[in-house]
């Protein structure tokens, strides 16, 4: 292997940790304000986190397939097509973000009766919402060019503009959620404006980065007009990512919707728990993330073995970043659900449910790294299709029957059997080699079009 590649991994590793932390803190900060006010806040802000990571699965469809075929593009070195590319992502960015808005304001109702929400969370939840589906349409720009500016490593721009974003939300939420002086500000509708004008600043930073940073000079008809025939390569390698995240999400919604039904102080001790958790998978994120565009970089040069030895090496630091980290949590869970809650029977559920999540995460370091690695070698369909049967009966099904049965400990073993049924799957696929066939016909079929432009 190139030892020059381990140098570079790192070096795009290390931002995407800190950009998903700084994330991750704001969330925290969020959740702990909220908590502060009540138990039904707290569970509120986990419901519409989750449906606001829902809505992004859509946008992931653009910014997964733009981040990988731009990606590739330029590893094969043709930087005027992953131009032409990136500019037809941005307009198809805006008719997803416009649609999805319409979505949320149209069927908010109904959304939050799918959910099984408590009357104390919908009536949260709904001023929430009016805010969230604007906020998430400038989120959809954010996603598909920061992947853009990853593609092109410029991981250290694309961290600059997210420490900026996370510390407005940050600096806002604060003043907005809990007051200043006399006036007792906004309660949790004060995190979701924050989050506005957060995605606001986001997208006025990525614009001067893609004209500054790479020649990138946008035009009025670059927002809504895009090419069809850019699009079909990133609809080829985004749609199965994104399908298997929407298949994934329906799932963990039906558990959500099942905690829910176990009452305010079941979700709240979800929301506390899965907030935890973010951060033990964070380095894992990291380095999946960062072994996929590698690995796009590589498939594009025809380096096969130097993405193989890659990715290998990618999984064995996962395994072991992922797992010391899940066992400190469940040392450590007494203190750290304190943060959130004085409730003793809140804190014991959380110990057990931290306990078991060092065999969850160990299983989901899998799934984090090697989706991405299949994705970037054009096997993308592979890792979305043999998931889905895990998903629709152990996460979404195992979790309503063992939930109901079990409580919370019964949803964390669904998620657990999942995610080892679905890391094995993918393990199975890249140690034995199936991703070949299709990285090696992808590489003649691109070097032929090459050739004839």
């Amino acid at each position: 292997m190139n030892p020059l590649l381990r140098p570079r991994l790192n070096r795009l590793a290390v931002p995407i940790f800190f950009e998903f932390l700084l994330g991750m803190l704001v969330a925290l900060l969020g959740l702990w304000l909220a908590a502060r006010h009540s138990d039904a806040a707290a569970g509120t802000l986990g419901v519409m986190q989750q449906v606001q990571e829902t809505v992004v699965v859509v946008f992931r469809v653009l910014s997964i397939g733009v981040g990988v075929t731009v990606t590739q593009l330029l590893g094969a070195d043709r930087p005027l097509k992953a131009k032409a590319t990136a500019t037809s992502a941005l307009a198809v960015a805006t008719w997803l973000g416009g649609l999805s808005t319409l979505v949320l304001w149209v069927f908010r109702h109904q959304m939050l009766s799918v959910l099984n929400a408590p009357a104390a969370v919908v009536a949260l939840a709904l001023p929430y919402l009016w805010v969230l589906a604007p906020a998430l349409w400038l989120e959809a720009y954010n996603l598909s060019m920061g992947a853009v500016l990853r593609a092109h490593l410029r991981v250290k721009a694309s961290l600059a503009i997210t420490v900026a974003m996370h510390l407005t939300h940050a600096a806002l939420a604060w003043p907005l959620m809990g007051g200043v002086g006399a006036w007792e500000g906004l309660g949790l509708l004060g995190f979701v404006l924050a989050f506005f004008a957060s995605r606001v600043l986001g997208v006025g930073l990525h614009l001067w980065m893609w004209h500054g940073r790479l020649d990138m000079a946008l035009t009025r008809a670059h927002w809504w007009r895009f090419r069809v025939d850019l699009m079909g390569p990133v609809l080829k390698v985004g749609a199965p990512g994104a399908s298997l995240e929407a298949v994934y999400r329906l799932g963990f919604m039906v558990s959500l919707s099942t905690a829910a039904t176990l009452g305010v102080e079941a979700l709240a001790t979800q929301a506390y728990v899965l907030q935890t958790l973010k951060f033990v998978l964070l380095t894992s994120l990291a380095i999946g993330w960062a072994t996929e565009i590698m690995v796009g970089r590589l498939v594009g040069a025809g380096q096969l073995n130097q993405a193989d030895a890659l990715v290998r090496k990618a999984m064995r630091n996962g395994l072991i970043a992922s797992g010391s980290l899940a066992v400190l949590a469940a040392v450590a869970a007494p203190w750290i659900m304190r943060v959130f809650t004085q409730d003793p029977g809140i804190v014991r559920t959380a110990q057990w449910l931290l306990a078991m999540s060092v065999a969850l995460e160990l299983a989901r370091v899998a799934n984090l790294i090697l989706n991405g690695a299949l994705r970037a070698s054009n096997d993308g369909v592979f890792a979305a299709s043999s998931a889905m049967v895990s998903l629709v009966l152990v996460l979404g099904t195992g979790s309503y029957v063992l939930g109901h049965a079990l409580g919370l400990p019964g949803i964390w073993m669904a998620y657990i059997l999942d995610e080892a049924l679905r890391g094995g799957l993918l393990c199975w696929r890249w140690h034995r080699r199936g991703w070949l066939a299709h990285t090696r016909q992808w590489w003649v079929a691109h070097r032929r079009q090459a050739g004839g432009e």
